[in-house]
């Protein structure tokens, strides 16, 4: 039986990483998305339309730099002893990104969560078409994400963590039994009922159940 659950952001809170901006370098326009993420974080722009704009400057790129990427990005430090202390706890880990599910194969095998869920970039002929497919992972999808795992776990919503950062957190953080703003945004620290600003997820392992 699954005790509780933990649901974690990716991109800043579980990686080091805005992984979309190292995709955005290779199509020379990194200081252009950064930008525009920076202002959804902060809850200043609606996440999907931003999504949308950032995606677009992607179409071209050979699908190769989804792996090569995917191996650039950092876990955050603590994260795999984090995840290693929720399942020695009998918890599960899930990850939740506003990010892509292609680049998320090593950052799973180095941490060991166990479920994810992010967006899908559609490629045609081998190259990036700079569109997502499907349901795009925002707030209110973050928070499906959270209600549906602890249903399908049989974990009780008092019994689930959301750790997160940016403002496209705040839909699961508001679910969840519990919320932690890690190293976040003024406007997320504000509405987590715990916000830890020293960087190191293993700071996180004295909250759990």
């Amino acid at each position: 039986m699954t005790k509780f659950l933990v649901v974690f952001d990716v991109d800043s809170t579980l990686i080091e990483d805005e992984a979309i901006e190292l995709l955005a370098e290779r199509a020379g326009k990194r200081s252009e998305v950064a930008a525009i993420t920076e202002r959804a974080m902060q809850g200043e722009l609606d996440f999907a339309a931003s999504l949308v704009e950032r995606v677009e400057t992607l179409k071209g790129l050979p699908e190769s730099v989804l792996g090569e990427v995917s191996q650039l990005l950092k876990p955050t430090k603590g994260a795999a002893a984090l995840v290693s202390a929720i399942h020695h706890r009998g918890g599960v880990a899930a990850a939740v990104s506003g990010g892509f599910i292609q680049l998320l194969g090593p950052v799973k095998n180095a941490i060991g969560f166990d479920f994810e869920k992010a967006n899908t970039l559609e490629v045609v002929d081998g190259q990036l078409t700079g569109r997502v497919i499907g349901q795009i992972v925002d707030r209110q999808a973050k928070a499906e994400a959270l209600l549906s795992w602890a249903a399908e776990l049989k974990v009780p919503i008092s019994k689930t963590i959301a750790v997160g950062d940016g403002a496209n957190d705040l839909g699961m953080m508001e679910v969840a039994g519990l919320s932690v703003a890690f190293c976040a945004k003024p406007i997320v620290r504000q509405k987590a009922k715990i916000a830890l600003n020293e960087r190191d997820l293993a700071s996180l392992i004295q909250l759990l159940p």
